[in-house]
């Protein structure tokens, strides 16, 4: 099974969007099953609040646990992760003309060509349709490294 499978699993067992790609990277991020479902735990919804959408909030976590800080080199470091946390941001926000999570809520998204994987999968859930385009994005950018 693929990771967009995999992250949409996990949402439709009832897992946040951040939970769900957290967890589909699972295997090559570090964490266990547990500590990725932990952590995403209160990104949902916006982090509850409506903003920055949870699927491109555990999409930007799981582009950070690939690419470490280093301690040497703190300035180089937040550049890196702002870098490539706005190109992913840049990506999504081409497909969806939105970031926030209230935002997308309010539209109706049918997956085309601009979201492969969801149209691939035939998904028709609104969430469903965000996370897999977050893993899409975030497969993308660690295969042009």
């Amino acid at each position: 099974m693929d990771r967009c499978e995999q992250a949409v699993d996990y949402h439709k067992k009832g897992f946040n969007c951040c939970q769900s790609v957290l967890a589909a990277f699972q295997d090559v991020i570090g964490l266990t099953e547990t500590q990725c479902l932990t952590l995403g735990g209160g990104f949902g919804a916006g982090a509850g609040t409506g903003e920055l959408c949870g699927a491109v909030t555990g999409a930007v976590m799981v582009l950070d646990l690939l690419t470490p800080a280093d301690p040497a080199d703190v300035i180089g470091s937040k550049k890196r992760s702002v870098g490539q946390a706005k190109e992913l941001q840049k990506r999504f926000a081409e497909r969806f003309d939105a970031l926030r999570c209230a935002d997308l809520l309010q539209k109706k998204f049918v997956p085309d060509d601009t979201t492969p994987a969801a149209k691939a999968l035939g998904l028709t859930g609104h969430c469903d349709i965000m996370i897999a385009t977050a893993v899409e994005i975030v497969e993308q950018m660690l295969a042009e490294r």
